[in-house]
């Protein structure tokens, strides 16, 4: 089957660079969207200068230019957008251009964290998650061709620190456990999801689906993530318990953004937003879908912070 052209726009962030990089390897003909700003970031043309000699092409534009977005998704059959969360809402220009090119058979929006129609703190995170529920609504009206990815939480945030506000390691002497400590979450190494998401292209299992990724080594509550740190380096840390009303009037008593990454946590560890719901018709489960993808665990991630 002949592959997908995909433009990717955020190609020089974290999970875009990875996006490019696996379209490049998986074979499809692949388009970046980039703005003249980055050819002045050291470390954003340095990234781009690798894309391009891999063979990804370079369109000029951004998501503010409606010419320079027409120019570009025209020439392609998906589009997948990795910009940051707090930007989502910068997509409505692109979803206009989408839906009046009606060439775009998959439209992979950026989402790549917790499902915000699952989210159950949503009043709470200063509408963090709102920008993403209008993207999807916008999506769905305009009935334009989807796969939302949900990978809950990257492996470079809160895990490190053992989900311990402020820390930016594991600790090693006492460690904080919120609510009873048994709700579980996901972590997904954004490599990982930058290979499932591009095995999800040209798969139609995935088309108008939400695909959540909870790799079975990768789904962790803080009692176990603690339990299996104090087996790593050998000692047993002192538990400091920390109700969930506690928590709350912590995140109340702090300010925005401030408190985002106790809200996480309350979301994740106490609410149980990763997995306290079973995935419906409207989901897929890619690591289901794609059982040759081999994911980075917990385990294996924290051995590196030994």
């Amino acid at each position: 089957m002949e592959k997908s052209k995909v433009l990717i726009i955020g190609a020089t962030g974290r999970l875009g660079y990875h996006l490019a990089q696996f379209s490049l390897q998986f074979g499809h003909p692949t388009y970046i969207l980039i703005r003249d700003s980055s050819l002045n970031d050291p470390n954003k043309a340095q990234k781009l200068n690798f894309l391009s000699t891999a063979g990804a092409i370079p369109l000029k534009g951004s998501l503010e230019d409606e010419n320079s977005l027409t120019e570009a998704v025209k020439q392609v059959d998906v589009v997948i957008c990795s910009i940051p969360s707090k930007q989502a809402l910068d997509q409505k220009l692109l979803l206009k251009v989408i839906k009046e090119s009606g060439c775009i058979k998959k439209f992979i929006p950026s989402e790549f964290g917790v499902d915000p129609n699952k989210i159950q703190i949503y009043n709470l995170a200063h509408r963090f998650y709102a920008g993403k529920t209008e993207i999807r609504r916008l999506i769905e009206a305009e009935d334009i061709p989807y796969t939302y990815i949900c990978c809950n939480l990257f492996m470079g945030y809160l895990l490190p620190s053992l989900a311990q506000p402020g820390l930016k390691a594991p600790p090693r002497d006492k460690v904080t456990i919120f609510g009873d400590g048994n709700a579980k979450a996901v972590f997904v190494k954004d490599v990982d999801v930058a290979a499932c998401t591009i095995n999800a292209i040209d798969d139609p299992r995935t088309l108008n689906k939400t695909l959540y990724l909870r790799p079975q080594g990768n789904v962790y509550s803080i009692n176990e993530l603690v339990a299996m740190w104090e087996n790593k380096i050998g000692r047993e840390l002192e538990k400091i318990h920390v109700p969930e009303e506690e928590l709350l009037l912590k995140i109340k008593e702090s300010s925005y953004p401030d408190n985002l990454e106790m809200i996480f946590i309350y979301s994740a560890f106490v609410k149980g937003d990763h997995t306290y719901f079973d995935i419906d018709e409207c989901g897929v489960d890619g690591t289901k879908l794609y059982p040759h993808l081999k994911f980075t665990t917990v385990s294996e991630h924290l051995d590196t912070l030994v």
